[in-house]
């Protein structure tokens, strides 16, 4: 299979990935010719990369590090519990949370176990959803990539899951935004976005009084956009002030948003994503924990086009664990850019070749 990108692929391209809405109902089955009307979905739903079929690439395998089933799963839970909390009061979003924190912890269980079970890197791309609901996918991800450097920073069981509760819970202040500014589907204005910095107290305030939330998890939501450098809001504090998963859960965040196709923005692909964090990591994030993350993301995907330094050319078709940003590139191409009979060269095992630009053709 071969990474393309939504607004570069042209009809009667053959889906190489199901597509599934929250529902995990497939919308689009693996083998699917796509029409012009089709692609047009795709892209008002918000996906900005899907696999296509490939005889070049047809051995290239996509794994799910989180099965369709838990992430559409932890998706409804989340739906119901914010929904419920955005139509409740402050009694009944009480007792909203009480009863469904244990799914909400069940749900982080399951993926915290896939995390550091997972002999396979993550991949963004891998799991493709249909869905209007941003706010949830979102959580989700920055779930599983706050879990990933915990694994990675060897935090407890009992400290990666109170993580994972302070990540899956960060942007809850988000139900008490007005509806117009949270789902607008253009940029913010600079008063509207004023607005939307307020969830980070709102959703402090509401956590830190239910009885089944500790006050670091409360601490996820309020501090996740503040900067080591006080930059960040609402406060404006330093790393010293921070909580350790206030430091991480800032980190995922950034990364999910960034990798995530908007409006008003498109997606970046994963390098270029963590290119942001290192430029961040002089004054805005922890470089250590950026570098554990860097340990646990497929930094080039499989199916991705890439080029190399010495002027060859090729397509990802494997991870290595160990060096995420070292993967096992299939030549196509020679460096006089001539189609040759394809052959393997695992970048961690020949360092003086780098991968010097990429393209999701």
């Amino acid at each position: 299979m071969r990474l393309v990108s939504t607004r570069s692929i042209q009809p009667g391209a053959k889906i190489g990935q199901p597509i599934y809405n929250e529902n995990s109902i497939p919308l689009i089955q693996r083998g699917t010719v796509l029409t012009e009307k089709m692609i047009n979905r795709l892209i008002k739903q918000n996906i900005s990369f899907v696999y296509i079929e490939d005889e070049i690439t047809e051995d290239v395998y996509i794994a799910d590090l989180v099965p369709p089933k838990v992430r559409i799963k932890a998706m409804r839970t989340l739906k119901e519990i914010f929904g419920d909390l955005k139509k409740g009061d402050l009694g009944s979003n009480a007792y909203i949370l009480e009863t469904k924190s244990k799914d909400l912890l069940h749900i982080i269980d399951v993926i915290m176990q896939e995390v550091k079970d997972s002999s396979k890197t993550i991949s963004i791309l891998a799991d493709m959803f249909a869905t209007d609901d941003y706010i949830f996918q979102h959580s989700i991800n920055v779930t599983i990539y706050s879990l990933a450097i915990g694994v990675q920073l060897k935090l407890s069981p009992k400290q990666l899951k109170e993580l994972g509760f302070g990540a899956m819970l960060h942007d809850v202040g988000k139900m008490f935004i007005d509806e117009t500014i949270l789902q607008k589907p253009a940029k913010l204005t600079d008063i509207e976005f004023e607005v939307m910095k307020t969830h980070t107290e709102l959703g402090y305030n509401f956590l830190r009084n239910q009885n089944t939330v500790s006050s670091v998890v409360a601490h996820c939501a309020y501090q996740h956009h503040e900067r080591l450098d006080g930059s960040g809001y609402p406060r404006g504090i330093t790393g010293s002030e921070m909580h350790l998963f206030s430091k991480i859960i800032a980190i995922a965040d950034v990364f999910d948003a960034v990798t995530s196709n908007r409006v008003y923005r498109t997606a970046m692909l994963p390098h270029e994503g963590l290119e942001l964090l290192y430029a961040g990591a002089v004054n805005q994030f922890e470089k250590e924990f950026v570098e554990a993350f860097k340990k646990s993301v497929a930094v080039y995907p499989n199916g991705l086009s890439v080029k190399l330094n010495d002027g060859r050319a090729g397509v990802i078709i494997s991870q290595n664990k160990i060096l995420c940003d070292r993967p096992v590139v299939r030549i196509l191409k020679d460096e006089f850019n001539k189609i040759i009979k394809p052959y393997e060269v695992d970048l961690a095992m020949n360092t003086h070749i780098m991968i010097t630009s990429c393209q999701a053709e």
